[in-house]
């Protein structure tokens, strides 16, 4: 079983695969955040070195979803390969940090990989208000996100929303994040499981 959490920067995703892989004994999938020899530099520079970052991820993501269909365990994944080309590489384009050509070129490669594999089973989306994310993005501090714009934040809740609307490739969970700390409230990620539950034993 493939299992996939999505959700904005500082929406819990990280933390909620983690607990959850270890409440089901899934194998964790995060991004290559530390890995990733291109985010600093973006976040100094977006418009220098957006395609370069899009690419690094998708590959990433790429590679991941072979190796968990290879691999046939059950997995949960931090991020998928389809918020890159609905949310994030649109957005850069759209602000002017990423090229009509480097988007081209972007999408066409995105196309060809997507059409290679198989969506996840269960796709569970983090919805959070901007206050939260900048909360959660404080309390983590990250040197490279101290610098992320409010606007730059709400211009991609627009675009999740948008594409969660339209999303109808699997089964989909979506998680009001705002008044829950699953973090640190044990009766808070038992609501969230529960919700799951019921949807994983809606696949069968």
């Amino acid at each position: 079983m493939h299992i996939a959490v999505a959700g904005n920067i500082g929406s819990g995703k990280t933390t909620l695969t983690g607990l959850l892989s270890k409440h089901y004994r899934w194998t964790p999938q995060y991004e290559d955040v530390d890995d990733n020899p291109y985010l600093n530099d973006f976040y100094e520079d977006m418009q220098r070195w957006s395609f370069n970052l899009q690419i690094f991820f998708l590959n990433s993501r790429f590679s991941q979803i072979v190796e968990i269909h290879r691999k046939g365990n059950d997995v949960i994944q931090d991020r998928t390969i389809y918020e890159d080309a609905n949310i994030f590489a649109p957005n850069l384009h759209q602000m002017g940090l990423m090229s009509t050509r480097d988007f081209d070129n972007y999408l066409a490669l995105f196309n060809l990989m997507t059409s290679l594999i198989s969506p996840p089973d269960l796709l569970i989306y983090l919805r959070a208000t901007v206050p939260t994310l900048v909360r959660q993005i404080q309390k983590r501090g990250r040197d490279y996100e101290k610098n992320i714009r409010l606007d730059y934040l709400q211009r991609l809740n627009e675009r999740y929303e948008a594409w969660i609307e339209s999303y109808k490739n699997g089964n989909l969970l979506i998680i009001d994040v705002d008044n829950l700390n699953f973090s640190e409230k044990p009766e808070d990620l038992g609501l969230v499981i529960d919700k799951i539950d019921a949807k994983i034993h809606g696949l069968f």
